[in-house]
């Protein structure tokens, strides 16, 4: 039954998909170690000067950072997950074969890519948490100055 053809090269297909699952899961831990960078940036002052800014442009830059917080939020655990099933394959099989050295190496593979995926997640997680509540924030006192200059404005005789 999985002696066919096909099974062959879906076994060969997913083989080559632990590279670049791997390259992919650095990549995405670097946008989120350079993404923590943005915001400590945000957080120390950055924000401040955003308080001039019309609120449809906060709200444009907020979505915009959110949404890649999001992202690695939600791709790091499935690259990590794709990074822990892919080598687990040639490594029971090696097991049936005996060879415990093989399923060693495999199993290090899967636990580290596991590890990375759950590390960008967190931190993508984090981010958006932590952004949430700082633009939150940072609308609420750009919508309370609305308020008091239109308070402030004389108001107009009939």
């Amino acid at each position: 039954m999985f002696d066919s053809q096909v099974f062959t090269w879906l076994h060969l297909l997913v083989g080559w998909l632990l590279q670049p699952v791997t390259l992919g899961l650095f990549a995405l831990l670097a946008v989120a170690v350079w993404d923590c960078g943005v915001a400590v940036g945000e957080r120390c002052g950055g924000l401040l000067r955003w308080r001039v800014l019309p609120v449809a442009e906060i709200e444009r830059r907020a979505r915009r950072r959110l949404d890649r917080a999001d992202l690695i939020a939600r791709i790091g655990p499935m690259l990590g997950l794709m990074g822990t099933l892919i080598p687990l394959g040639p490594g029971l099989a090696a097991l049936g074969e005996g060879n415990v050295q093989i399923l060693s190496v495999a199993m290090r593979v899967a636990f580290d890519t596991t590890v990375f995926g759950l590390l960008a997640g967190l931190l993508g997680f984090g981010l958006g948490r932590l952004r949430r509540r700082w633009y939150d924030e940072l609308l609420d006192q750009c919508e309370a100055r609305a308020g008091e200059e239109r308070a402030d404005e004389p108001a107009l005789a009939l």
